[in-house]
């Protein structure tokens, strides 16, 4: 199974200090040994940036989102078509940020991975409940909805190109973080329910957990069977913290 350490950057930094974090963490992945994925994800402004000072680094480069429509008169947005022609390997879609401010649907979100999918961008679906919903018990079906809502409709080759973040709408930029023992009952839950495309198929979706990580929490969470890694937030701002949840995940996923 793939272990995959991915930082949101979200809607920080200017263009000084996104190269400036693009060379620390370059710089501080030197020496380090292969076998984990690391991703960022920085604003849409400074992606080429990005890509050209991570070259040959084995940092990957993802986008925050994109549209679902391939072109047309949308102001603003930014095409699937456009990020495959920048060299970006993955694409964030469905983020709580994204349906609480802006109103996206399971069914957008679902055709926004059906676009990236089409370019060969692999899309890191993120799902997860609210804190009423998780206090209420509906925590389960809440993410099984969205699952099915926007992968449902996806063959088992597809669902191999897709990477899953759960990330718990109660945790995120709260300080509050879930369990590792709630994090692990909720992965193992959506790793049941992806097992309706084919039990391979399901056995090499990395699943992300995506709720207020950081170098104090990384080791107990990672050390769960069915986290394959980690949506970073606030930590990916920083480069000794994000590094340093790096090397967390290569002590903690040995040979992954």
């Amino acid at each position: 199974m793939r272990t995959i350490i991915a930082g949101n950057w979200k809607m920080h930094k200017d263009q000084e200090g996104a190269i400036a974090l693009v060379d620390a963490l370059v710089t501080g992945m030197q020496g380090m040994p292969a076998g984990l994925e690391v991703i960022i994800a920085p604003p849409f402004p400074f992606i080429g940036s990005a890509l050209e000072r991570a070259r040959g680094s084995g940092i990957g480069v993802a986008a925050q989102n994109c549209h679902q429509a391939a072109q047309g008169a949308y102001t603003g947005e930014v095409s699937a078509a456009m990020l495959k022609s920048l060299g970006v390997s993955y694409c964030i879609v469905g983020h709580s940020e994204r349906r609480q401010y802006f109103g996206e649907t399971d069914t957008a979100v679902g055709e926004k991975i059906a676009a990236l999918l089409g370019q060969g961008i692999a899309p890191i679906y993120c799902c997860g409940e609210r804190k009423e919903e998780r206090e209420n018990g509906r925590h389960f079906d809440v993410v099984g909805a969205q699952l099915k809502a926007a992968l449902g409709a996806l063959t088992g080759d597809q669902l191999r190109s897709i990477v899953v973040a759960y990330e718990p709408v109660w945790a995120i930029g709260t300080g509050l973080t879930a369990t590792a023992q709630q994090a692990q009952d909720m992965h193992a839950h959506i790793r049941a329910l992806l097992r309706t495309h084919g039990e391979a198929a399901a056995a090499e979706v990395p699943i992300l957990y995506g709720g207020s990580c950081n170098p104090a929490n990384a080791a107990e969470l990672l050390a769960c069977p069915d986290v394959n890694g980690g949506l970073i937030g606030g930590a990916a701002l920083i480069a000794e913290q994000f590094l340093d949840i790096v090397r967390i995940a290569r002590r903690v996923k040995p040979g992954h």
